[in-house]
């Protein structure tokens, strides 16, 4: 017995689940158990690579619908849907929990920002592609910009926030004119369902939404599909580069990619250590560090740095690790996903050592009442940034931090600037023009003034360049990747011109 049941991809309005006995049974099936609970069974996903054509065809049947669609109707349709995601918020939180293994207060947050998500998609990001018209552009001519929806679109979601971060890609989609086709990750398979069943019970019409479960053969086969024409992911770089590579010949896609993080924050000596400790703690080890704005290396002033450490490493101590539903102290942090995610975290463990990087707090598996993927939190501490360390370049995506002591704000920046990533960066100082010069010289998506690197609001811009993405931010700005632009011009009057104006007729 698991304790989720899948229902099955879902195209044509209706959950249809891959058969698993008879000749049209499918030999491939995801399983998933509970990362908190490794003896907890959560369900059983088979997987159809035939209904890839099952779900392109639903969704073009349902962009042709959709885009007839006044703006208003769209709205009362996602806010329908808004109200049924309210109906399910525990629901959805308890199925984060379980699949995700992050604690159950955090997961609230996450499905509390799905139901928050559709206000901010009308009222703040809608406006940016509001039609515009300029008066008197030519002589007796008005200028027009449209913008129209590209067509079906592809979201291909994360398994850190499952919910979250798909749900903001799929509305401004669909708030554009477009139907989509919802790929979650295969690690988070009923919290996707959760969302698809509020989308249905809405009564959103044929073929505008769309899922499909499966694995990445499943993703890479629907990015070759000549009919999407939008493809959203949020992953890793790795596989973002895959899809650039199977997509790259296709100008008629727009690809728009939310990538990791190796995010630095900036501690200087002039900061306020006790705020600075507090965000610290949350931007390193919160959500067991799977999060790809957590921060992963601090630059800290010499000055600072052995007493500040010694507070940091003291809390670090005293997180609680626990189920993120069933526990008897509530955690602050729960199970890393998977035991691959384990592996890959005591790897780097192994590596930091072999680099000669000296470590605070050693990361190790846990054992606890319920058997999972736990693990401590590590700190390390290297004397200086080495442009040959592995292990300070990777994303590491657990709850690692790597200190790096230095004299100068150049320098730090330096720090900041020596990955191939960035997506977020932060700056803890009293001294406004420091920010600002950091402002200017960090190459990344995100920089904060005494502020930690995870928690972005949903009414800014949200992604990062060099590797952490492709200059298609998400978040408010998600919308501006959903459309292009259309220009027309009006003549006012359609009285002729004299014919003879025309230059170069024998007349």
């Amino acid at each position: 017995m698991t304790k989720y049941k899948i229902l099955g991809n879902y195209y044509n309005n209706a959950f249809n689940l891959p058969a698993t006995t008879g000749p049209l049974a499918v030999e491939n099936i995801v399983k998933r158990f509970c990362p908190a609970d490794t003896t907890l069974a959560l369900w059983e996903a088979p997987v159809d690579y035939r209904d890839v054509d099952r779900v392109v065809e639903s969704a073009v049947a349902g962009f042709k619908t959709w885009r007839k669609l006044s703006q208003e109707e769209r709205n009362n349709y996602l806010k329908a849907y808004q109200a049924e995601v309210k109906k399910r918020q525990e629901e959805i939180a308890l199925a984060i929990a379980y699949e995700t293994g992050k604690p159950l207060w955090d997961s609230k947050t996450e499905a509390a920002s799905v139901v928050s998500k559709v206000n901010v998609t009308i009222e703040d990001s809608l406006p940016r592609i509001a039609n515009k018209q300029i008066d008197g552009i030519l002589p007796k001519t008005n200028g027009h910009i449209i913008y129209k929806p590209l067509g079906p679109s592809l979201i291909i979601g994360p398994f850190n926030f499952p919910c979250h971060l798909a749900n903001g890609q799929i509305l401004s989609s669909l708030v554009a004119g477009n139907s989509i086709i919802f790929k979650p990750s295969e690690k988070t398979c009923y919290s996707a369902q959760l969302l698809i069943e509020c989308f249905h019970a809405a009564g959103f019409p044929a073929g505008v939404i769309n899922m499909i479960q499966g694995d990445g053969e499943v993703a890479r086969r629907l990015t070759k599909e000549k009919a999407i024409k939008g493809v959203f992911f949020t992953g890793s770089k790795e596989v973002g580069k895959k899809i650039l590579e199977v997509t790259h010949h296709d100008l008629g896609k727009q690809v728009s990619l939310e990538l990791g993080g190796k995010n630095t924050t900036i501690l200087h000596s002039d900061a306020n250590l006790d705020h600075a400790l507090q965000e610290l703690l949350k931007s390193c080890f919160l959500s067991s560090g799977q999060r790809c704005t957590s921060t992963s290396i601090v630059a800290i002033h010499r000055s600072i740095q052995t007493s500040f450490i010694e507070r940091f490493h003291d809390m670090a101590k005293k997180i609680i690790i626990d189920h993120p539903v069933e526990f008897t102290r509530e955690p602050f942090m729960g199970p890393l996903v998977d035991q691959s995610a384990v592996d890959s975290y005591l790897l780097f463990m192994g590596m930091a050592k072999r680099e000669g990087i000296q470590e605070i707090m050693r990361g190790k598996q846990l054992d606890k009442t319920k058997k999972g993927h736990y693990v401590s939190p590590s700190i390390h501490l290297a004397d200086r940034w080495n442009n040959d360390s592995m292990f300070l370049h990777s994303e590491i995506f657990g709850p690692n931090v790597t200190f790096i002591p230095y004299d100068t704000i150049e320098e730090a920046i330096t720090i900041a600037n020596a990955t191939e990533y960035g997506l977020a960066a932060a700056v803890f100082t009293k001294d406004p023009a420091i920010f600002k010069m950091c402002v200017e010289e960090i190459d990344s998506g995100l920089v904060n003034f005494n502020r930690s690197t995870v928690g972005a609001s949903a009414k800014l811009p949200f992604g990062g360049v060099k590797n952490s993405g492709n200059y298609h931010p998400a978040a408010l700005t998600t919308i501006d990747a959903c459309v292009y632009q259309m220009a027309c011009l009006e003549v006012l009057g359609d009285e002729a011109d004299d014919i003879k104006s025309i230059i170069g007729l024998d007349l």
